[in-house]
C-alpha cells in the first residue's frame, strides 16, 4: 500500500494474518431461518418470468433426502418446519402483482366500458356486439409474439389493453352510423353495407 509521503508499505506491516472460520450470518423472516440465493437477468432474456422457468427444473428439488421441497410463488410457506421450501420472490413476484393488478384494472374498464355505452345507445345487446371483437385482440398478439420470439411484457399488457379502447371506439362510430343511416330511411342492410363500404374507403 502506499502511504500518505507516497512510499510503498507492505501489508505484512500493518495487519496480521489469521486462518480460521468466520461466522456466517443467519437470516429469518417471521421468525424463520431463510437462506437467500440471488440472481440477475441480462442479455437475451432480460424478462424474469422467463429466467425463473428456465432455472426451475435444475434447482436442488430433494434438499432434505426423499422429502420432496415445497414451492410457493405468490405466498410465504405456512409451516417452515414441516418440510424445506422454496419460495419465488423478487421480481417475478412483482411481475406477478403488476399482471395481476392490470388484469383486474382491465376488467373493471371492460365493465365501465359497457355500462357507458348501454347508456348511449339505451340497449343491453347493442354493447355485446360492439364489445364482441375485444377478444380477437388475443389472437393477433399472442401468435404475434410467439412468431417473432418476443416476451410478453407489462409494455405487452398495456398494448392490449390499448387496442381493445381502440376497437370499441371504431365500432361505437359504425354502429352509431349505421343507425343514423337507418333513421333517415336506409335499410338495415343497406346501411351495414354503407358503413363498410365507408370504412373500408378509409383505410390506408
Amino acid at each position: 500500500m502506499r502511504a500518505a509521503n507516497g512510499q510503498l508499505v507492505p501489508l505484512s506491516e500493518l495487519v496480521r494474518v489469521e486462518r480460521g472460520v468466520i461466522d456466517k450470518p443467519l437470516f429469518t423472516k417471521d421468525l424463520a431461518n431463510v437462506s437467500y440465493v440471488f440472481g440477475d437477468m441480462a442479455g437475451k432474456l432480460d424478462s424474469p418470468l422467463y429466467g425463473l422457468f428456465a432455472i426451475r427444473s435444475n434447482w436442488m428439488r430433494r434438499p432434505a433426502g426423499n422429502r420432496r421441497a415445497g414451492e410457493y410463488w405468490i405466498k410465504q410457506p405456512t409451516d417452515t418446519f414441516r418440510q424445506y421450501a422454496i419460495k419465488w420472490d423478487g421480481e417475478w413476484q412483482i411481475t406477478y402483482e403488476t399482471f395481476r393488478d392490470m388484469g383486474a384494472a382491465y376488467g373493471v374498464g371492460l365493465i365501465l366500458i359497457y355500462l357507458l355505452v348501454v347508456a348511449q345507445f339505451r340497449s343491453y345487446t347493442t354493447p355485446l356486439v360492439i364489445m364482441a371483437p375485444i377478444p380477437l385482440t388475443i389472437i393477433g398478439v399472442m401468435p404475434g409474439h410467439a412468431l417473432l420470439g418476443a416476451q410478453f411484457t407489462a409494455t405487452s399488457m398495456i398494448g392490449m389493453i390499448a387496442l381493445a379502447g381502440i376497437i370499441v371506439r371504431n365500432s361505437i362510430l359504425l354502429v352509431d352510423f349505421i343507425e343514423l343511416q337507418v333513421k333517415q330511411g336506409m335499410a338495415f342492410k343497406d346501411a351495414v353495407v354503407s358503413s363498410a363500404a365507408v370504412r373500408a374507403s378509409r383505410l390506408p
